[in-house]
């Protein structure tokens, strides 16, 4: 049994795994809580009369609450811009020896040992060969070949490696 099937991926799928990456790691939420406490201290500031103390507090609440997202974004478009490969179409070959990703004359194989987890969301699938490192499908390019992709997935890899819905 084998899968196989096209995708071509944009900055905007690329942001939002970088997006998700960052906000279930520790610095996301960090960010998420140092606003919240500068939002507080406005607060505070603002009702003892400070008001120039306030502002500056709000300020410093919304560059931490907007400088992750602005950056992954601006960081997005410019590695899509950069990169020829991830801005190509990706040819992908599902089976049991494991997935082999070409484009053009270039071609690897990644296979299911090294594969350090396989994770679905509502709109993509991402194999991740590394921690951070990861091949992005957007679903609704796979969405024929899905079931056949999941049944190989899950016949290869161990339980505890594959979160797929």
């Amino acid at each position: 049994m084998s899968a196989e099937f096209d995708i071509q991926i944009n900055a905007k799928d690329l942001y939002r795994f970088n997006m998700r990456q960052a906000y279930t790691s520790s610095q996301g939420p960090i960010s998420i809580v140092i606003a919240i406490l500068t939002f507080v201290m406005a607060g505070v500031t603002f009702f003892k009369g400070s008001g120039g103390y306030g502002i500056m507090y709000v300020g410093i609440g919304i560059l931490f609450l907007a400088y992750i997202p602005v950056t992954l974004l601006m960081r997005s478009k410019s590695t899509m811009k950069k990169n020829a490969v991830l801005s190509g179409v990706l040819h992908y070959h599902v089976s049991d020896e494991g997935i082999a990703v070409s484009q053009g004359e270039e071609q690897g194989l990644l296979e299911w040992n090294m594969i350090y987890k396989l994770i679905t969301t509502n709109r993509y699938v991402l194999i991740y060969s590394n921690r951070v490192s990861a091949y992005i499908i957007p679903r609704e390019q796979v969405a024929e070949q899905y079931e056949a992709f999941s049944e190989i997935a899950h016949k290869n890899l161990e339980s505890y490696r594959i979160r797929m819905q």
